[in-house]
Order: structure tokens, then C-alpha cells, then sequence
């Protein structure tokens, strides 16, 4: 079972991903990053690569696209907070 992130594992977890360009979600424990694209296809593009791993891993982001930028939220809501899955993730989209 997937737990919540303790105090301990949040700094080696979540610290290389906020020095990439992920911030933490204001009024919730969850990690926010947008990314920008040339256009709408290869945003469009992203998010199904995005939406394999997602669904691969049984874990899945909020998002919203606008043209070219796709703001992605992630958090475990089993836990109510951010947990090892979604640093994996971030750093799977980060990859993609």
C-alpha cells in the first residue's frame, strides 16, 4: 500500500524535482509543474505518452491543457498528500 510521504523522504524525493521546475500546490500537499510545447499537437502528443505511464502505474494526474501548455497536478488522493508514486511520475514526465 502506498503511504504518505514522512518528513524524512520528502527533502531526497521532492527537492530535485522542485529544482526542476516543479512547485509545491498552494493550500494542498500535491507538486505543480506547466509544461510548454511549440503547439497544441505536440502538447496534445505529450499527454498521451503521459496518459500510458499513468495508466501503466494506476496513477493519475489532475491536468489541464491550454493550446500549447499542460499544467500537471499530482497527489495520491488514497492518502490525502503527495506519496513516492507521484515523485515517480514527475520524474517520468519530466523524462518524456
Amino acid at each position: 500500500m502506498t503511504e504518505k510521504l514522512s518528513t524524512e523522504t520528502r527533502g531526497p524525493l521532492l527537492g530535485p524535482l522542485l529544482e526542476n521546475g516543479w512547485a509545491l500546490t498552494e493550500g494542498r500537499d500535491a507538486i505543480t509543474k506547466t509544461y510548454t510545447f511549440d503547439d497544441f499537437a505536440d502538447a496534445f502528443g505529450w499527454m498521451t505518452r503521459a496518459a500510458i505511464w499513468a495508466e501503466k502505474w494506476d496513477h493519475h494526474p489532475e491536468w489541464e491543457n491550454i493550446y500549447n501548455r499542460v499544467t500537471v497536478t499530482l497527489t495520491t488522493h488514497d492518502v490525502d498528500g503527495l506519496s513516492t508514486l507521484d515523485a515517480k511520475l514527475a520524474r517520468k514526465y519530466d523524462g518524456l
